[in-house]
């Protein structure tokens, strides 16, 4: 019997990806995706996604979507509360497996791990180890469309908010940091790419400093 697969959905293009192959998959039934949501400013955490945005691409992958919303200054206890109640309402929907797109940061691997021990959920990460120049590579040669929604100053200068990942960007991206930004250099949100069935048209609006990252506005053309 198929397994029947969540998929973690940040909204950028590693859990895109992970939805490309886990589409391809014979011996998985995906039912949907979910992501987790700054309460505060109703956005995708870290990626600062628009719910709106979410939805779009919720529809372009021909999947469901639910949220979890967790507050702004959300603590540790409280956020492991919020996610074990989720797995416990996937357990009693007979959900199978979880999927994450963790490339190769063992301590976040280890946390999801951790969140599903003692459950009858399996969690699964199809894009772990794969080296990130290649899979970079891969997805790009595959059209995947992102744009750059944060930037971590620290990591790499503004300029970078708003531009679309490409290998024109890959190029500029100074030595020592990694393409995908697995090590927080950089999100994104993911526009098009053979995990949908269309393109999302999008603008990029307003870019703002906060606590020493920059967040780039990626708004669906039809929401203001």
């Amino acid at each position: 019997m198929k397994k029947r697969t969540l998929l973690s959905w940040s909204s950028g293009k590693d859990s895109a990806w992970t939805l490309h192959i886990l589409q391809n998959n014979q011996k998985i039934e995906l039912t949907g995706l979910f992501s987790v949501v700054n309460e505060k400013y109703e956005r995708a955490s870290m990626h600062a996604t628009r719910m709106a945005m979410l939805d779009r691409q919720s529809e372009a992958a021909g999947l469901p979507i639910r949220t979890i919303a967790l507050p702004d200054k959300c603590t540790d206890e409280e956020c492991d509360n919020v996610m074990a109640q989720f797995v416990k309402q996937c357990e009693a929907e007979s959900i199978n497996c979880i999927a994450f797109g963790d490339l190769f940061l063992e301590d976040i691997r280890q946390y999801r791990e951790k969140q599903l021990q003692g459950t009858t959920i399996t969690p699964l990460f199809p894009l772990w180890k794969i080296p990130t120049r290649d899979l970079a590579d891969r997805m790009l040669s595959e059209n995947i469309e992102a744009y750059i929604s944060s930037v971590d100053l620290a990591k790499l200068p503004l300029s970078f908010a708003g531009r679309k990942w490409s290998r024109e960007l890959l190029k500029e991206i100074p030595a020592g940091y990694d393409p995908c930004g697995e090590n927080g250099e950089f999100h994104t949100i993911v526009t098009g790419g053979p995990m949908f069935n269309h393109t999302i048209p999008v603008r990029v609006g307003e870019i703002v400093e906060r606590s020493g990252f920059a967040y780039a506005d990626v708004i669906p053309v039809n929401e203001y």
